[in-house]
Protein backbone atom coordinates (compact mmCIF):
# COMPACT_ATOMS: atom_id res chain seq x y z
CA UNK A 1 0.00 0.00 0.00
CA UNK A 2 2.06 3.18 -1.28
CA UNK A 3 1.25 6.16 0.67
CA UNK A 4 2.02 9.48 -1.25
CA UNK A 5 0.17 12.85 -1.34
CA UNK A 6 0.53 16.34 -3.02
CA UNK A 7 2.41 19.08 -2.36
CA UNK A 8 2.57 22.55 -2.58
CA UNK A 9 5.93 23.16 -5.00
CA UNK A 10 7.56 26.27 -5.59
CA UNK A 11 8.44 26.64 -9.15
CA UNK A 12 9.19 29.13 -11.77
CA UNK A 13 6.55 31.49 -13.16
CA UNK A 14 5.76 30.60 -16.63
CA UNK A 15 7.90 33.16 -18.44
CA UNK A 16 11.04 32.04 -16.73
CA UNK A 17 11.18 28.48 -16.51
CA UNK A 18 13.13 27.67 -19.87
CA UNK A 19 15.74 29.86 -18.36
CA UNK A 20 15.15 28.64 -15.01
CA UNK A 21 15.72 24.78 -15.46
CA UNK A 22 19.02 23.41 -15.77
CA UNK A 23 20.40 19.58 -16.29
CA UNK A 24 22.18 18.08 -12.64
CA UNK A 25 25.46 20.34 -11.93
CA UNK A 26 28.04 17.80 -12.63
CA UNK A 27 26.39 16.88 -16.35
CA UNK A 28 27.79 20.25 -17.28
CA UNK A 29 31.56 20.75 -18.53
CA UNK A 30 33.18 23.47 -17.03
CA UNK A 31 32.69 25.67 -20.02
CA UNK A 32 29.04 24.74 -20.49
CA UNK A 33 28.57 26.04 -16.66
CA UNK A 34 30.38 29.47 -16.93
CA UNK A 35 28.50 30.27 -20.36
CA UNK A 36 25.25 29.72 -18.98
CA UNK A 37 26.53 31.24 -15.47
CA UNK A 38 27.94 33.98 -17.55
CA UNK A 39 24.68 34.90 -19.70
CA UNK A 40 21.53 33.76 -17.73
CA UNK A 41 21.04 35.67 -14.60
CA UNK A 42 17.95 33.25 -14.09
CA UNK A 43 19.52 29.73 -14.58
CA UNK A 44 19.23 27.44 -11.66
CA UNK A 45 23.50 26.97 -11.64
CA UNK A 46 23.29 30.43 -9.91
CA UNK A 47 21.52 28.65 -6.59
CA UNK A 48 23.60 25.52 -6.50
CA UNK A 49 27.07 27.18 -7.43
CA UNK A 50 26.64 30.25 -5.33
CA UNK A 51 30.38 30.52 -5.35
CA UNK A 52 30.46 32.12 -9.24
CA UNK A 53 28.52 35.56 -7.67
CA UNK A 54 32.46 35.91 -5.85
CA UNK A 55 34.43 34.56 -7.96
CA UNK A 56 35.47 31.89 -6.05
CA UNK A 57 34.94 27.96 -5.07
CA UNK A 58 33.02 27.70 -1.56
CA UNK A 59 32.70 24.14 0.27
CA UNK A 60 31.17 22.36 3.30
CA UNK A 61 28.34 24.45 5.20
CA UNK A 62 29.10 27.58 4.29
CA UNK A 63 28.25 26.63 0.64
CA UNK A 64 24.95 24.89 1.52
CA UNK A 65 24.21 28.47 2.84
CA UNK A 66 24.44 30.44 0.11
CA UNK A 67 23.03 27.75 -1.65
CA UNK A 68 19.86 29.27 0.40
CA UNK A 69 20.52 32.43 0.11
CA UNK A 70 20.44 32.09 -3.37
CA UNK A 71 17.04 30.32 -3.59
CA UNK A 72 15.77 32.79 -1.38
CA UNK A 73 16.89 35.72 -3.75
CA UNK A 74 15.07 33.72 -6.39
CA UNK A 75 11.99 33.78 -4.73
CA UNK A 76 12.20 37.51 -3.45
CA UNK A 77 12.27 38.61 -6.85
CA UNK A 78 9.44 36.86 -8.31
CA UNK A 79 11.62 34.18 -10.18
CA UNK A 80 9.95 31.34 -7.91
CA UNK A 81 6.19 31.45 -6.56
CA UNK A 82 4.67 28.37 -4.80
CA UNK A 83 1.22 27.15 -5.35
CA UNK A 84 -1.31 27.87 -2.92
CA UNK A 85 -2.52 24.79 -2.15
CA UNK A 86 -0.81 21.02 -2.83
CA UNK A 87 -1.30 19.64 -6.36
CA UNK A 88 0.02 16.67 -8.49
CA UNK A 89 2.06 17.87 -11.22
CA UNK A 90 2.05 15.53 -14.82
CA UNK A 91 5.96 16.01 -15.87
CA UNK A 92 5.97 14.82 -19.75
CA UNK A 93 9.30 15.01 -22.10
CA UNK A 94 9.68 14.22 -25.82
CA UNK A 95 13.41 13.42 -25.95
CA UNK A 96 15.21 14.13 -29.16
CA UNK A 97 14.32 10.55 -30.42
CA UNK A 98 10.71 10.84 -30.14
CA UNK A 99 11.03 8.62 -27.14
CA UNK A 100 7.66 9.76 -24.41
CA UNK A 101 7.94 9.57 -20.92
CA UNK A 102 4.85 10.56 -18.39
CA UNK A 103 4.91 10.85 -15.01
CA UNK A 104 3.47 12.18 -11.93
CA UNK A 105 5.67 14.47 -9.75
CA UNK A 106 4.43 13.88 -6.00
CA UNK A 107 5.85 13.47 -2.48
CA UNK A 108 6.22 9.87 -1.42
CA UNK A 109 6.55 8.75 2.33
CA UNK A 110 9.40 7.66 4.12
CA UNK A 111 7.92 5.65 6.57
CA UNK A 112 6.94 3.41 3.11
CA UNK A 113 10.88 3.34 2.07
CA UNK A 114 11.32 2.21 5.55
CA UNK A 115 9.40 -0.44 5.58
CA UNK A 116 10.58 -1.87 2.19
CA UNK A 117 7.43 -0.68 0.06
CA UNK A 118 9.63 1.61 -2.12
CA UNK A 119 12.14 -1.05 -2.90
CA UNK A 120 15.77 -0.85 -3.58
CA UNK A 121 18.48 -2.42 -5.66
CA UNK A 122 21.57 -0.57 -5.30
CA UNK A 123 23.92 -0.02 -2.46
CA UNK A 124 24.27 3.67 -0.92
CA UNK A 125 27.45 5.08 0.81
CA UNK A 126 27.56 6.22 3.69
CA UNK A 127 29.55 9.28 3.68
CA UNK A 128 27.52 10.51 0.64
CA UNK A 129 24.44 9.76 1.94
CA UNK A 130 25.27 11.88 5.57
CA UNK A 131 26.91 15.31 3.25
CA UNK A 132 23.53 15.28 1.39
CA UNK A 133 21.06 14.51 4.24
CA UNK A 134 23.33 17.85 5.56
CA UNK A 135 23.12 19.57 2.81
CA UNK A 136 18.97 19.09 2.73
CA UNK A 137 18.94 20.25 5.99
CA UNK A 138 20.42 23.42 5.18
CA UNK A 139 19.35 24.70 2.29
CA UNK A 140 15.61 23.46 3.24
CA UNK A 141 14.38 21.90 -0.17
CA UNK A 142 14.71 19.65 -2.73
CA UNK A 143 14.55 20.15 -6.30
CA UNK A 144 15.46 16.63 -7.71
CA UNK A 145 12.70 14.15 -7.65
CA UNK A 146 13.83 10.47 -6.74
CA UNK A 147 12.42 8.16 -10.27
CA UNK A 148 10.30 6.15 -8.92
CA UNK A 149 8.31 3.38 -11.50
CA UNK A 150 5.11 1.61 -10.71
CA UNK A 151 2.56 -0.95 -12.43
CA UNK A 152 1.20 -0.17 -15.48
CA UNK A 153 -2.24 0.99 -14.25
CA UNK A 154 -5.39 2.44 -16.34
CA UNK A 155 -7.09 4.91 -14.32
CA UNK A 156 -3.60 6.96 -13.64
CA UNK A 157 -2.96 6.81 -17.26
CA UNK A 158 -6.62 8.27 -18.12
CA UNK A 159 -6.34 10.40 -15.68
CA UNK A 160 -2.77 11.48 -17.31
CA UNK A 161 -4.65 11.45 -20.91
CA UNK A 162 -7.26 13.56 -20.00
CA UNK A 163 -5.63 16.03 -18.04
CA UNK A 164 -2.69 16.48 -21.22
CA UNK A 165 -6.19 18.01 -23.27
CA UNK A 166 -5.38 20.98 -21.80
CA UNK A 167 -3.17 23.25 -22.35
CA UNK A 168 0.01 22.89 -20.57
CA UNK A 169 1.41 25.13 -17.62
CA UNK A 170 4.91 25.14 -19.01
CA UNK A 171 6.29 23.79 -22.50
CA UNK A 172 10.15 24.32 -23.19
CA UNK A 173 12.81 22.71 -25.38
CA UNK A 174 15.82 21.90 -24.27
CA UNK A 175 19.36 22.99 -26.27
CA UNK A 176 19.69 19.11 -26.23
CA UNK A 177 16.32 19.30 -27.92
CA UNK A 178 14.51 17.54 -25.90
CA UNK A 179 10.66 18.69 -25.24
CA UNK A 180 9.55 19.39 -21.75
CA UNK A 181 5.93 19.78 -20.53
CA UNK A 182 4.08 20.43 -16.93
CA UNK A 183 0.29 20.34 -16.01
CA UNK A 184 -0.55 21.05 -12.64
CA UNK A 185 -4.02 18.31 -11.23
CA UNK A 186 -6.07 20.78 -9.47
CA UNK A 187 -9.32 18.51 -9.35
CA UNK A 188 -10.32 17.31 -6.06
CA UNK A 189 -11.54 14.19 -7.29
CA UNK A 190 -8.00 13.62 -9.70
CA UNK A 191 -6.06 14.29 -6.76
CA UNK A 192 -8.27 11.46 -4.08
CA UNK A 193 -8.13 9.21 -7.13
CA UNK A 194 -4.64 9.00 -7.65
CA UNK A 195 -3.97 9.32 -3.68
CA UNK A 196 -6.52 6.05 -3.17
CA UNK A 197 -4.93 3.77 -6.72
CA UNK A 198 -1.63 3.87 -4.98
CA UNK A 199 -2.92 2.92 -1.87
CA UNK A 200 -3.75 -0.16 -4.06
CA UNK A 201 -0.51 -0.98 -5.41
CA UNK A 202 1.52 -3.19 -3.38
CA UNK A 203 5.36 -1.99 -3.54
CA UNK A 204 6.80 0.89 -5.59
CA UNK A 205 10.44 0.40 -6.96
CA UNK A 206 13.13 3.47 -7.03
CA UNK A 207 15.04 3.65 -10.65
CA UNK A 208 16.78 6.20 -9.72
CA UNK A 209 17.56 8.34 -6.67
CA UNK A 210 19.15 5.72 -4.27
CA UNK A 211 21.41 8.28 -2.44
CA UNK A 212 18.52 11.14 -2.60
CA UNK A 213 16.07 8.73 -1.09
CA UNK A 214 18.35 7.60 1.98
CA UNK A 215 19.41 10.88 2.74
CA UNK A 216 15.89 12.08 2.82
CA UNK A 217 15.05 8.89 5.75
CA UNK A 218 17.99 10.38 7.12
CA UNK A 219 16.74 13.98 7.23
CA UNK A 220 13.30 12.99 8.39
CA UNK A 221 14.65 10.85 11.61
CA UNK A 222 16.97 13.68 12.53
CA UNK A 223 14.20 16.69 12.32
CA UNK A 224 11.57 14.29 14.10
CA UNK A 225 13.96 13.60 16.74
CA UNK A 226 14.31 17.89 16.91
CA UNK A 227 10.48 18.51 17.06
CA UNK A 228 9.44 17.73 20.28
CA UNK A 229 5.36 18.52 18.86
CA UNK A 230 6.50 15.53 15.70
CA UNK A 231 2.97 14.41 14.37
CA UNK A 232 3.85 12.39 11.29
CA UNK A 233 2.49 14.93 8.94
CA UNK A 234 5.24 17.09 8.57
CA UNK A 235 6.74 17.98 4.92
CA UNK A 236 10.23 15.92 5.96
CA UNK A 237 8.58 12.88 6.35
CA UNK A 238 8.08 12.91 2.48
CA UNK A 239 10.47 13.02 -0.34
CA UNK A 240 9.84 14.08 -3.40
CA UNK A 241 9.27 11.39 -6.52
CA UNK A 242 8.69 10.93 -10.33
CA UNK A 243 6.56 8.50 -10.66
CA UNK A 244 6.64 6.58 -13.92
CA UNK A 245 4.72 3.44 -16.13
CA UNK A 246 7.27 0.54 -15.60
CA UNK A 247 6.23 0.55 -19.64
CA UNK A 248 7.89 4.08 -20.35
CA UNK A 249 11.50 3.74 -18.32
CA UNK A 250 14.29 3.57 -20.11
CA UNK A 251 17.23 1.68 -18.98
CA UNK A 252 20.47 1.84 -20.66
CA UNK A 253 23.66 -0.30 -19.61
CA UNK A 254 27.23 1.29 -18.41
CA UNK A 255 30.47 0.41 -20.32
CA UNK A 256 33.52 -1.13 -18.48
CA UNK A 257 36.77 0.46 -19.17
CA UNK A 258 39.40 -1.07 -17.31
CA UNK A 259 43.41 0.81 -17.75
CA UNK A 260 45.16 -2.29 -17.64
CA UNK A 261 45.50 -5.85 -18.12
CA UNK A 262 46.82 -6.82 -13.95
CA UNK A 263 50.11 -7.71 -15.64
CA UNK A 264 48.89 -9.93 -18.36
CA UNK A 265 49.73 -9.95 -21.86
CA UNK A 266 47.52 -9.75 -24.32
CA UNK A 267 47.67 -13.58 -24.73
CA UNK A 268 47.86 -14.40 -21.48
CA UNK A 269 44.33 -12.50 -20.99
CA UNK A 270 42.54 -14.37 -23.46
CA UNK A 271 43.61 -17.56 -22.64
CA UNK A 272 42.17 -16.80 -18.81
CA UNK A 273 39.17 -15.27 -20.90
CA UNK A 274 39.09 -18.46 -22.69
CA UNK A 275 38.42 -20.64 -19.40
CA UNK A 276 34.30 -19.15 -19.13
CA UNK A 277 33.85 -18.11 -22.28
CA UNK A 278 33.62 -18.75 -25.79
CA UNK A 279 36.14 -16.02 -27.78
CA UNK A 280 35.64 -14.93 -31.08
CA UNK A 281 37.66 -12.20 -32.73
CA UNK A 282 34.72 -10.13 -34.63
CA UNK A 283 38.07 -7.40 -36.58
CA UNK A 284 37.83 -3.57 -36.55
CA UNK A 285 34.20 -3.01 -36.81
CA UNK A 286 32.34 -2.32 -34.14
CA UNK A 287 30.17 -5.23 -32.45
CA UNK A 288 27.64 -5.23 -29.61
CA UNK A 289 26.11 -8.48 -27.89
CA UNK A 290 22.49 -9.54 -28.89
CA UNK A 291 21.73 -11.21 -25.78
CA UNK A 292 22.45 -11.99 -21.92
CA UNK A 293 25.09 -13.39 -20.83
CA UNK A 294 27.00 -12.07 -23.75
CA UNK A 295 29.93 -9.40 -24.13
CA UNK A 296 31.76 -7.44 -26.11
CA UNK A 297 35.50 -6.76 -26.09
CA UNK A 298 37.47 -4.09 -27.53
CA UNK A 299 41.22 -5.29 -26.95
CA UNK A 300 44.17 -4.11 -28.88
CA UNK A 301 42.57 -2.39 -32.41
CA UNK A 302 39.90 -5.19 -32.50
CA UNK A 303 36.35 -6.51 -31.15
CA UNK A 304 35.89 -9.75 -29.72
CA UNK A 305 32.38 -11.52 -28.85
CA UNK A 306 32.90 -12.98 -25.29
CA UNK A 307 29.80 -16.00 -24.69
CA UNK A 308 29.83 -17.74 -21.37
CA UNK A 309 30.23 -21.34 -21.10
CA UNK A 310 27.06 -21.80 -19.32
CA UNK A 311 28.56 -25.46 -17.85
CA UNK A 312 30.99 -23.47 -16.02
CA UNK A 313 28.95 -20.99 -14.06
CA UNK A 314 26.29 -21.62 -11.80
CA UNK A 315 23.16 -18.84 -11.30
CA UNK A 316 21.86 -19.21 -7.76
CA UNK A 317 20.18 -16.12 -7.32
CA UNK A 318 18.75 -13.34 -9.61
CA UNK A 319 21.99 -11.02 -8.92
CA UNK A 320 24.14 -13.59 -10.43
CA UNK A 321 22.28 -13.09 -14.27
CA UNK A 322 22.79 -9.65 -13.65
CA UNK A 323 25.35 -9.42 -16.39
CA UNK A 324 27.11 -6.27 -14.57
CA UNK A 325 27.71 -9.06 -12.18
CA UNK A 326 28.34 -11.48 -14.45
CA UNK A 327 31.21 -9.42 -15.71
CA UNK A 328 32.62 -8.71 -11.95
CA UNK A 329 32.28 -12.12 -10.59
CA UNK A 330 33.83 -13.83 -14.07
CA UNK A 331 36.46 -10.75 -15.12
CA UNK A 332 36.94 -7.87 -13.22
CA UNK A 333 37.42 -9.67 -9.81
CA UNK A 334 39.21 -12.63 -10.62
CA UNK A 335 41.48 -11.74 -13.77
CA UNK A 336 41.49 -7.99 -13.49
CA UNK A 337 42.06 -8.03 -9.65
CA UNK A 338 39.45 -5.21 -9.56
CA UNK A 339 37.71 -5.90 -6.20
CA UNK A 340 36.37 -2.85 -5.13
CA UNK A 341 33.97 -1.19 -8.21
CA UNK A 342 33.43 1.85 -6.52
CA UNK A 343 37.14 3.29 -5.47
CA UNK A 344 39.26 1.70 -7.79
CA UNK A 345 40.76 3.91 -9.96
CA UNK A 346 42.02 1.44 -12.38
CA UNK A 347 38.06 0.89 -14.13
CA UNK A 348 35.66 3.87 -15.30
CA UNK A 349 31.81 3.52 -16.80
CA UNK A 350 30.42 4.63 -20.09
CA UNK A 351 26.90 5.33 -20.45
CA UNK A 352 25.45 2.90 -22.91
CA UNK A 353 23.61 6.00 -24.15
CA UNK A 354 26.71 6.55 -26.35
CA UNK A 355 27.59 4.91 -29.43
CA UNK A 356 29.91 2.03 -28.67
CA UNK A 357 32.46 3.12 -30.82
CA UNK A 358 33.59 5.58 -28.11
CA UNK A 359 34.87 2.55 -26.43
CA UNK A 360 37.32 1.88 -29.13
CA UNK A 361 37.74 5.85 -29.01
CA UNK A 362 38.57 5.70 -24.95
CA UNK A 363 41.01 2.80 -25.40
CA UNK A 364 42.57 4.19 -28.67
CA UNK A 365 43.34 7.35 -27.18
CA UNK A 366 45.92 5.12 -24.66
CA UNK A 367 43.90 6.50 -21.33
CA UNK A 368 42.72 2.67 -21.11
CA UNK A 369 43.50 -0.90 -22.34
CA UNK A 370 40.55 -2.55 -22.68
CA UNK A 371 36.49 -1.91 -22.93
CA UNK A 372 33.50 -3.97 -22.03
CA UNK A 373 30.19 -3.76 -23.21
CA UNK A 374 26.47 -5.63 -22.85
CA UNK A 375 22.73 -5.59 -23.54
CA UNK A 376 20.74 -3.09 -20.63
CA UNK A 377 18.98 -4.69 -18.18
CA UNK A 378 15.24 -5.11 -17.91
CA UNK A 379 12.91 -3.83 -15.43
CA UNK A 380 12.04 -7.52 -14.36
CA UNK A 381 15.06 -7.98 -13.35
CA UNK A 382 15.90 -4.72 -11.42
CA UNK A 383 12.54 -5.95 -9.42
CA UNK A 384 13.45 -9.62 -8.84
CA UNK A 385 16.82 -7.61 -7.45
CA UNK A 386 15.03 -5.65 -4.88
CA UNK A 387 12.55 -8.12 -4.30
CA UNK A 388 15.01 -10.44 -2.70
CA UNK A 389 16.64 -7.64 -0.82
CA UNK A 390 20.06 -8.13 -3.10
CA UNK A 391 21.90 -5.01 -4.31
CA UNK A 392 23.27 -4.46 -7.60
CA UNK A 393 26.83 -3.09 -8.35
CA UNK A 394 27.88 0.16 -8.69
CA UNK A 395 26.93 1.81 -12.40
CA UNK A 396 24.36 -1.23 -13.47
CA UNK A 397 22.25 1.07 -15.10
CA UNK A 398 21.78 4.65 -16.69
CA UNK A 399 17.93 4.85 -16.42
CA UNK A 400 16.42 7.68 -18.33
CA UNK A 401 13.97 10.17 -18.24
CA UNK A 402 16.25 12.94 -16.26
CA UNK A 403 13.92 15.58 -15.39
CA UNK A 404 15.51 19.37 -15.40
CA UNK A 405 16.53 20.69 -11.57
CA UNK A 406 14.52 23.55 -11.00
CA UNK A 407 11.05 23.33 -12.39
CA UNK A 408 9.61 22.15 -9.08
CA UNK A 409 11.21 22.17 -5.78
CA UNK A 410 9.54 20.67 -2.39
CA UNK A 411 10.07 22.83 0.47
CA UNK A 412 11.00 20.89 3.83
Amino acid sequence: MANIKPFKAVRPTRDKVSLVASRSYQSYTQAEREARLDHNPFSFLHIVNPGYKYDKEISGISRYQLVKNRYLEFKEDGVFEQDEKPLFYIYKIVDRNKQVFNGIVAAASVLDYQNNLIKKHENTIAKRELIFKDYLKTVGFNTEPVLITYPDNKTITAIIQRKQLERAEYEFTTTYRDTHYLWLITEENSIETIIETFKNIAVLYIADGHHRSSSSELLSLDLKERNKNHKGTENYNYFMTYLIPESELKIHEFNRLVKDLNGLSKEEFLIQLDALYRIENRGVIPYKPTEKHHFSMYLDGEFYSLHLRKSSYKFKTSLDRLDAQLLYETVLKPILNITDLRNNNRIDYLSGKKEIISIKTKVDSGAFQVGFNMIPANIEELKNIADEGLRMPPKSTFIEPKLRSGVTIYEF
